[in-house]
């Protein structure tokens, strides 16, 4: 991130806005969407409820990239949100500049520290202290499949391992069908490769390699492993992939032309708007060999420091709400996540989301909760756009041999 001195110069787009008064919060997201605008709406009755005025924020597209550059003006200009959509490393950059709130107060009296797993928690603060609070939990290793599809190629069970995999791809092949659906971004093809690192080579492997990003495992005899089941995986893609959107790969599972897609739990609204039930239209399930891991990618809002002090008051009460039972259920019912609040009620989420929830805690313990690279969890910007670029040229071309695969992966993994 750019020194907010030079930044004031850098970003042209500069954002009119009135101080905050007492008792208002002004929120900076990018949640427009149908399910997410509704979850917003009930955030600002929560918080009307408590006496406050809400201000609403929101900037629309580019995954987020909008809001940022927004965000940026507003803060070089003095005049920051009282919260902010921002998540995983960024978080830390925000608050290196000394411009976001501590909430150590609210996460004090709230007991966030008993409500949330440390690995989450520790994105959410900076040097020991809380900057951001948190709202859902996507789960993004998950392979999802048509029920009907498999059936017709005789697939009888759900492939719990790679070999199991891709005997049930080479079925679907065979029943004149898509083995698996896929999509042309970056993302989308990270999304697959960290899924197939993590089932390849497990938790400390996918810990050391892409979040450590030691150099010994990255160029490991494991990394030859996974590039080349995920070389595998790209052969039962088809060939209109590239360039697609990630919703419509899903669309292609729900209308019975494709068996399966890796995925984040984003796309079970894909499937609940084309009205199919889980367990019996649709399978979710851990990618193969990550039963008992977790990849988390968790949406946060960051907190500002603000001079006046009813909205700081405000601000406090927001934190606090966003934790809240009855935000976290609201929300992530509408979202498809579950919520980040552990030993929440599920009874009214659906059997993927009861999974997600039971496995969440399960790996909070266990150690096999680990953070998404895909979706910016993980580590710093500039490596992860590196060793994403590097990982989608292999992908997209099947003349890169294994070996320079990994070379050239090691090599963006060294981006500073």
């Amino acid at each position: 991130m750019l020194k907010l001195s030079k930044l004031a110069t850098a970003v042209a787009l500069v954002v009119a806005g009135s101080a905050a008064v007492a008792g208002e919060v002004e929120v900076l997201h990018y949640w427009t969407s149908g399910g997410e605008a509704k979850s917003v709406a009930e955030l600002k009755k929560i918080m009307q409820g408590k006496g406050h005025t809400w201000k609403d924020f929101a900037v629309a597209g580019g995954g987020g990239d909008n809001a940022a550059t927004v965000l940026k003006s507003r803060v070089v200009s003095g005049n920051p949100p009282a919260a902010a959509q921002i998540k995983g490393p960024a978080i830390q950059e925000w608050a290196s500049e000394g411009v976001l709130a501590n909430l150590d107060a609210t996460a004090k009296a709230e007991k966030w520290d008993d409500l949330l797993p440390k690995v989450v928690a520790d994105v959410m603060k900076y040097k020991g202290n809380y900057v951001a609070a948190p709202v859902n939990v996507h789960r993004v290793n998950w392979m999802w499949a048509n029920s009907a599809v498999l059936k017709k190629a005789g697939v009888t069970s759900t492939p719990k391992t790679w070999d199991e995999f891709f005997a049930a791809a080479e079925k679907v092949k065979k029943a004149g069908l898509i083995p698996v659906a896929h999509g042309g971004q970056n993302w989308q093809d990270f999304t697959t490769f960290e899924s197939v690192a993590l089932g390849v080579g497990g938790v400390k492997f996918y810990n050391d390699a892409l979040i450590k990003l030691d150099e010994k495992a990255l160029t490991s005899a494991t990394m030859t492993k996974v590039l080349e089941t995920f070389r595998k995986v790209k052969g039962y893609t088809d060939a209109a992939a590239p360039g697609r959107d990630w919703n419509l790969a899903t669309a292609m599972v729900i209308q019975e032309k494709a068996a399966f897609q890796f995925m984040g739990d984003w796309a079970k609204g894909e499937f609940s708007a084309a009205g199919k039930v889980p367990g019996k239209d649709y399978v979710c399930a851990a990618a193969p060999g990550t039963a008992n891991a977790y990849t988390f990618n968790v949406d946060s809002f960051a907190m500002y420091k603000l001079k006046d002090a009813g909205a700081q008051k405000a601000q406090a009460d927001l934190a606090a709400s966003i934790m809240g039972t009855e935000f976290q259920e609201v929300f992530n019912l509408n979202k498809g996540s579950i919520p980040v609040r552990l030993n929440m009620k599920m009874d009214k989420f659906d059997d993927c989301a009861k999974t997600s929830a039971k496995d969440f805690v399960d790996t909070a313990k266990s150690g096999g909760l680990v953070p998404s690279v895909a979706h910016g969890m993980a580590i710093k910007p500039a490596a992860e756009g590196a060793i994403k670029d590097a990982v989608s040229q292999f992908w997209n071309d099947d003349k890169i041999s294994v070996a320079d695969g990994v070379k050239n992966i090691a090599k963006a993994a060294a981006t500073k």
